[in-house]
């Protein structure tokens, strides 16, 4: 099995070194093969293909993936493109995206292929939790509004009262709002928890879970309770521009806002015109829209808000957690199993996979079985395993959900 590794500026080659090394074994002995590329520039041309006009949030040329991942038989990545020209360039067997969304897969084109796709999904869940609890604590004690008082040449260190002018907030006497209880949600709400904060949560998708400590409430209810109201909600068609003038007029007034999640889940025009008439108390917002090149988001001109570059996932951890599940999707296929979170689960069923991948097994039978070490019998019906094979594809008499034997997940 010919595995390549693609690393990007955000997520190196490097990064996935500690993860590969748990294939060191299969490499001596003659089962994987491993290559790498590494992107260093953060551009990309002109999308020239309808796929490459599919995919968003990557860097590198596609025609270079492609020529790269000929005769790999998986691909591991971050931010590069894996168009429909890439997927067609090699016998892929799996594609791994090391990010919670592969926005920059062409999906469609790798579930007609019968290529399964998998992602890492919360990888960067508790750095993202821990840089919400920070914006939080930086609101409610006006941390934001007193920086920038120095910095425009405010008094400093001229009286033991200069504090008067930035009384905040403790936790213990707030409610927060969680907006979206997923993997980012659920750790904020226990980081949260243990500050003493009282907690609120709603979630636009399906009705979520309990989770511990959180009283679950309609949106009307949360915004009307909450003291913060922090976002972390997936991006829809759906719930695109969420927060509106009408959903931050039903906000207690001087509450706090926090966006961790996608700059698209807010009306920005609408947050502007709440903080600058005093609806809000404050924000503090890890994304923004973008805008025409040399104008500066006006969101960025008001004292009493706080904005970072995109960082939330911005930790040597969520590099190392993103690595680990992506490998461990590698070794997954390696014993002959289904990898866990595969997005495109229709792709193990693709009408055509069943003839490529009988032909290619066919033509590779001997050695792969030599090489794959193929495993004892079936084991006990409680937990039976597919038998090894250069594909994933059932056999023909078996129906998938009797004997898929899904990993393990690994998600927060």
């Amino acid at each position: 099995m010919r595995v390549l590794v693609i690393g990007d500026p955000y997520m190196p080659v490097s990064a996935y070194a500690e993860a590969l090394a748990s294939l060191k074994g299969a490499s001596r002995d003659g089962r994987v093969g491993l290559s790498t590329m590494q992107i260093d520039e953060v551009t990309c041309p002109p999308p020239r293909t309808e796929s490459e006009r599919g995919l968003r949030e990557y860097v590198g040329d596609p025609a270079e993936i492609a020529r790269a991942v000929a005769g790999h038989d998986v691909l591991v990545v971050h931010g590069a493109p894996v168009t429909s020209e890439v997927l067609g360039a090699a016998p892929l067997r799996l594609v791994c995206c090391a990010r919670g969304g592969p926005v920059n897969v062409d999906m469609a084109a790798a579930t007609d292929r019968g290529i399964p796709v998998v992602n890492t999904p919360g990888k960067n869940a508790e750095a993202v939790a821990e840089l919400t609890i920070a914006f939080a604590l930086l609101l409610i004690r006006a941390v934001p509004r007193a920086s920038r008082h120095l910095l425009e040449g405010g008094s400093l260190a001229e009286s033991a009262f200069e504090g008067r002018e930035f009384f905040g907030r403790e936790a213990s006497s707030l409610t927060m709002g969680l907006v979206g209880l997923g993997h980012v949600g659920r750790e904020v709400a226990r980081r949260a928890r243990a500050l003493g904060f009282a907690l609120v949560g709603y979630d636009p998708q399906s009705p979520p879970a309990a989770v511990p400590g959180v009283d679950l409430v309609p949106l009307d209810t949360l915004l009307a309770r909450s003291d913060i109201v922090s976002l972390h909600a997936r991006l829809t068609p759906e719930n695109h521009q969420m927060f509106s003038h009408d959903r931050f007029a039903q906000m207690r007034p001087g509450a706090y806002f926090i966006n961790t999640a996608r700059e698209s889940l807010v009306d920005e025009p609408a947050l502007r015109h709440a903080l600058e008439q005093g609806i809000l108390g404050g924000a503090a917002l890890d994304v923004l829209e973008r805008t025409p090149a040399g104008d500066r988001n006006p969101l960025l001109a008001i004292p009493n808000v706080f904005v970072t570059p995109h960082i939330g996932g911005a930790t040597s951890e969520t590099l190392a957690r993103g690595a680990r599940r992506a490998v461990a999707a590698v070794t997954q296929l390696l014993a002959g199993r289904v990898p866990a979170n595969v997005v495109n689960p229709q792709a193990l069923q693709a009408p055509q996979v069943r003839q490529v991948r009988q032909a290619r097994q066919d033509r590779q039978a001997p050695q792969l079985r030599q090489a794959l070490q193929a495993p004892q019998p079936l084991q006990p019906p409680q937990t039976p395993q597919i038998q090894p094979a250069p594909h994933i594809q059932p056999a023909p008499d078996i129906q998938p959900t009797q004997h898929i034997q899904q990993a393990e997940s690994t998600s927060i």
